[in-house]
């Protein structure tokens, strides 16, 4: 992921996107449409929850959810579709566990701000990774949990894959595992 989507404070990308609790992983990526692969998944994303959704978000946007989002199942493809339509972060007070860990290892920013205020839907919005803040217009800064600094550099690196291809190509690693 490159840093365009980490802009400065009081900088921009895109617009929130604003839903409930427990968004599981059939809203993200419906079952049904799983055979069809990430293009067709990724026009039914959150179709049952905003019908609009994975036709009008647009790189840069950032998804805002509530307690739990991800539950369901271990689905990568949940996480993939977003990336897919180009959400810069999901900003939820909790995470389903697996849905966390994919979103790393795939390179999708996400925070945990356990007291998120009222957010309105189409407000501007951007994120600061390595500072865990989110930015919100007409709101101070959003201090969020911090996130580990090998997770920070494996979203820079794009997600866990290229996160190890890097180091491996670096030297940093061998294809053993063991540090080089």
């Amino acid at each position: 992921m490159n840093d365009t989507l980490m802009p400065a404070p009081g900088r921009f990308t895109g617009r929130a996107w604003v839903f409930g609790d427990d968004i599981n992983t059939d809203l993200l990526a419906p079952g049904a449409y799983m055979k069809y692969g990430i293009e067709a998944l990724a026009r039914h994303c959150m179709e049952h929850v905003d019908p609009e959704f994975a036709a009008a978000v647009q790189p840069g946007d950032i998804v805002f959810g509530g307690r739990n989002f991800g539950a369901g199942s271990s689905r990568e493809q949940a996480v993939e579709v977003l990336r897919h339509l180009g959400v810069a972060a999901v900003v939820a007070p909790s995470f389903a566990g697996l849905f966390y860990r994919n979103g790393f290892n795939l390179g999708l920013p996400l925070f945990t701000c356990p007291s998120l205020p009222r957010i309105a839907a189409g407000q501007r919005t951007g994120c600061d990774l390595a500072r865990a803040q989110v930015f919100v217009e007409g709101l101070a800064p959003l201090q969020c949990d911090p996130i580990p600094p090998h997770l920070v550099e494996m979203i820079h690196d794009g997600g866990l894959v290229p996160h190890l291809a890097r180091k491996i190509a670096a030297g940093q690693l061998s294809v053993t595992g063991i540090p080089a």
